[in-house]
């Protein structure tokens, strides 16, 4: 036997008597009205759901089975504004949990519903990946259907377009939404009003994963030049895009903090007139300690050269001009390929071909900055000449080759090679250069 208070409601719906039932409903609890929806069938249900007022609406909605909730999402379609207003107005975890349920079409649809707040809410509670370019993406594109028209692709985009976030690129769909190509804006308006727009398009496209990692999206974006890419699920889903400017905000994002990195800071740089002394301090005591211990190596290779040190004075004011050009060396070698490695410019496997390169490199870098501090030199001490260019040859080189290698080795290991930071270079470098420079000035006088 029924449930009484279904029964009243269904004679009410027989009725018509939309205003009693409307404040009868009013009267009920969202679990009671869910059940009321449920044991409804598909068409009073929805009617149902309709007269209910906006917050009651969101409650009831939460009690429904994902069946039951996509009907009523499917009786919504032509009440935008009621349909914005539940979807925006669903707690988070509720959205989220709708819209893994949903088609992908319909996810598509409501997603482009909600607003800013909400829709970063939404992106964030799905599941993308912290990093992935789901994170990135944006519904605000227009898409049209392989059998529209040009003529009518073209008035869709003027109804459609105003909010889009570029028109530079229109996206082909099918009627599940799965992505079929892309359209460069000036291809619709130069072709024929009658062509269909199949006849345009060669199903050749680019497009992201969702869960790709934001990086893929960054070198994709460098390689084939475009200010918008689409972004698709799993299945082909067209979910997003994902424009120039966003993809630029990754570039400056992960460029700060390497940055960070590569000046051997721990965490991320805050505004240093906000930041309290131990947030500042926190952030550069670490490296600062673990770099005064590899520096003791360095004052204990100097002093186990002291013979030469107090027999050839001059030595020591070339220390550290040539110590300095090393690790300055290693620095720029360093940069260039952490930069290349990120961006895709170069692989693990191009490590020995680039040490070949960089041997020569800095031979010539080196041999060039001998000439200038062999011109100091013999203004200044003409008896080091030979030792001091020697030095600043053989320094520049070995400074290059660290400052090379040392990004291979930490990404072999897993390591962000922007780890391998100045500060870790230099002091290599200054220990190398130290070596080097008594090394062949004990070997020269004679020592």
């Amino acid at each position: 036997m029924k449930n009484q208070s279904i029964v009243q409601i269904q004679q009410l719906i027989d009725n018509k008597n939309w205003k009693v039932l409307k404040e009868e409903l009013q009267t009920l609890q969202p679990v009671k009205i869910a059940e009321i929806i449920e044991e409804a069938s598909k068409t009073d249900g929805i009617i149902l759901f309709r007269l209910l007022p906006r917050a009651l609406a969101t409650k009831t909605f939460s009690h429904l089975s994902p069946d039951e909730q996509e009907d009523i999402i499917k009786g919504l379609a032509s009440n935008s504004n009621k349909l914005a207003n539940l979807v925006n107005d669903l707690d988070p975890d509720d959205r989220t949990a709708l819209f893994e349920e949903l088609p992908g079409k319909v996810s598509q649809r409501l997603f482009q519903m909600l607003s800013h707040e909400e829709r970063e809410i939404t992106i964030r509670l799905l599941g993308y990946p912290e990093d992935s370019v789901g994170r990135l993406m944006t519904p605000k594109y227009v898409a049209v259907k392989p059998w529209f028209t040009v003529e009518k692709a073209l008035d869709h985009i003027r109804t459609f377009g105003r909010d889009s976030e570029t028109l530079n690129v229109i996206y082909i769909v099918d009627s599940q939404w799965k992505l079929i190509d892309d359209l460069r804006i000036k291809e619709l308006l130069l072709a024929s009003p009658d062509q269909k727009i199949s006849d345009l398009t060669d199903n050749q496209f680019i497009a992201l994963n969702a869960y790709d990692d934001q990086e893929v999206g960054v070198r994709i974006f460098q390689e084939q030049d475009r200010v918008a890419l689409p972004v698709v699920n799993t299945d082909g889903t067209l979910v997003g895009i994902v424009t120039f400017d966003d993809i630029m905000d990754v570039v400056e994002e992960e460029n700060t903090e390497d940055f960070q990195k590569f000046g051997s800071l721990q965490d991320a740089v805050v505004n240093p007139l906000k930041a309290r002394i131990t947030t500042l301090y926190k952030q550069r005591i670490v490296w600062l300690i673990a770099l005064v211990f590899m520096n003791v190596f360095s004052g204990a290779a100097i002093a186990g050269f002291s013979d030469v040190i107090e027999s050839v004075v001059a030595l020591v004011f070339f220390l550290p001009l040539l110590i300095d050009s090393g690790g300055n060396a290693g620095s720029q070698s360093a940069t260039l390929m952490i930069r290349s490695l990120a961006v895709g410019d170069v692989e693990m496997k191009d490590w020995l071909k680039l040490l070949r390169k960089e041997l020569f490199v800095s031979l010539l870098l080196g041999i060039t900055m001998a000439a200038g501090v062999s011109l100091v030199a013999s203004f200044r001490a003409p008896e080091v000449i030979t030792v001091v260019a020697s030095t600043m040859v053989l320094t520049v080189m070995a400074g290059g080759m660290i400052g090379l290698l040392l990004p291979f080795i930490f990404t072999k290991f897993k390591v962000d090679p922007a780890t391998a930071s100045a500060p870790l270079i230099t002091s290599i470098s200054d220990i190398t250069g130290v070596l080097i420079y008594f090394s062949i000035a004990s070997w020269y006088f004679g020592f």
